[in-house]
């Protein structure tokens, strides 16, 4: 028998071995669940189509007769596959424009697909498009314009009503929503039940954002909402798909004037990069049209962007810790144009055949400092796919490198690098080198790293190690994936 004293004397190897190596303490701004959701989309798909794509235009006036929305061959599922087979994991639908007809048989107002020859007015474009996402398992989006060219009622408080009631439809009767969208239109000339004038509201309060998001909140809590002044995503300050370098992902929005911020009213030039040490988590989103304008227009048909254009827009976004949000507008059949359809094959091959095989999986890694010398916390956790798993450093250490021994010579263009955003963005610099004819050659130096960071080089490389120096933090660094890939041929 074991005496007590035996027992006892065991007790602080046991404890000592139960005894875990804390995490690193969150750093600054810090993104909600629903943000790290949404970080992880990298590209959605947006779909303009209302009126506008049967009169022509951009922004329709107000005073279209329904009936002219007549897509005869819409087929959601035949849309929205061509999106998901491009890679997209999401989709966004522009539900109601600014001229207010509604793609769904709304109770708030005749100007919608209830009361157009469409399918006998017994069409939902909201409900195909969402169901057909759901099949395919991409996430689907609203986008609710605040600005209605067609309601008698808009620019008075009766008109809050009826908008919060029309994002109340949307919110509780088509699953669940990933993102609500709003842009800053805030108003001017329309036909506004016929009166036909123009109407100026205050876009600072006019709307009454808060309650409305509140409202959000409370009916899709897992949805992000975006606008130039999020409160969870905001506007990257362009419609060219393009983020700053860097585009830190956090951001304090301040109104043109220096005053208070609202959608339509902020500083544009400081929304392409962010500012580092921010107060808030506000991530950039990158939205683009595939043609000139963002509906269809027969025009515009041989002046798609190309798959070798879409790429660069993705290394401009999604490689600088942003997202792209690209729009491919159906045509008057309710279809995707054979040219549209072309060029996110030849993008969706390329994402494919670039990013499928990490040429650094079975890389041997070592690190200068590990956390607590603890394998939990060891550069091995940068290699094996998993977004929960990190390398990270003692909280006084702020410098730091990390080698990967490749094991054979490997010919690769493009290196991604992930921090674990759940404690921060805390790396401000960094430099990537490969081991050349018996030194570190360096191959590029950049600032902060975040959500994402693509390096594209400019030619193939051939390599069997490479090291990741970080040269300055603002905290220890923790980082989650360092990922080494062969750059597939332009689709």
């Amino acid at each position: 028998m074991i005496s007590r004293r035996t027992l006892l004397a065991g007790f602080p190897a046991v404890l000592a071995a139960a005894r875990t190596v804390a995490p690193p303490s969150p750093y600054g701004a810090v993104p909600s669940p629903r943000q790290l959701a949404w970080h992880e989309l990298e590209v959605t798909a947006f779909l303009h189509f209302t009126v506008n794509t049967f009169t022509d235009k951009e922004w329709g006036y107000g005073d279209e007769d329904p009936n002219l929305f007549n897509p005869e061959k819409f087929d959601a599922e035949t849309i929205v596959g061509a999106l998901a087979d491009a890679g997209m994991r999401g989709v966004i639908l522009t539900c109601k424009h600014h001229d207010g007809f509604c793609l769904w048989p709304t109770k708030t107002t005749v100007h919608s697909v209830l009361h157009s020859a469409w399918r006998g007015g017994k069409g939902d474009v909201v409900r195909d498009i969402s169901q057909a996402a759901a099949r395919r398992k991409m996430k689907f989006g609203v986008y609710l314009s605040p600005w209605d060219r067609n309601n008698a009622q808009y620019g008075t408080p009766e008109y809050l009503k009826i908008y919060r009631a029309q994002l109340s439809e949307l919110l509780t009767g088509y699953g669940p929503i990933f993102e609500v969208w709003h842009d800053g239109a805030n108003g001017g000339d329309g036909f506004y039940g016929g009166a036909r004038e123009k109407r100026t509201i205050d876009k600072n309060t006019y709307y009454d954002w808060p309650r409305t998001w509140e409202m959000i909140r409370a009916m899709q809590p897992e949805a992000v909402v975006f606008s130039d002044v999020g409160p969870d995503v905001r506007w990257v300050g362009n419609e060219r798909g393009m983020a700053g370098d860097p585009c830190w992902a956090t951001f304090d929005p301040v109104g043109e004037d220096g005053g208070a911020a609202s959608p339509g009213n902020v500083r544009t030039k400081e929304s392409n990069s962010g500012q580092r040490h921010a107060s808030k988590w506000l991530p950039a989103e990158c939205d683009v049209s595939i043609r000139p304008g963002w509906f269809w227009h027969e025009a515009e048909n041989a002046r798609v962007k190309t798959p070798a254009q879409l790429t660069s827009l993705y290394y401009q976004s999604v490689g600088r810790g942003a997202t792209l949000l690209l729009n491919v507008p159906p045509n008057r059949d309710g279809l995707l144009a054979a040219e549209d359809i072309a060029s996110l094959q030849g993008f969706g091959a390329y994402l494919r055949g670039t990013f499928t095989q990490n040429l650094a999986a079975r890389a041997r890694a070592d690190a200068t400092h590990v956390r607590g010398n603890d394998k939990q916390f060891g550069p091995a956790q940068l290699l094996d796919g998993r977004p929960d798993t990190y390398w990270a450093t003692d909280d006084k250490v702020t410098s730091a490198d990390v080698t990967l021994d490749l094991g054979r010579p490997v010919k690769l263009q493009v290196i991604r690098l992930k921090e674990a955003i759940r404690f921060g963005q805390r790396v401000d610099a960094f430099t990537l080198e490969r081991w050349q004819s018996g030194y570190w050659e360096p191959l590029v130096s950049s600032t902060g790293i975040g959500p994402r960071r693509l390096i594209h080089l400019a030619a193939p490389i051939i390599a069997t190690q490479l090291r990741l120096r970080i040269t300055q933090a603002s905290a220890s660094p923790a980082l989650s994936e360092f990922a080494v890939f062969a750059e597939a041929a332009p689709g």
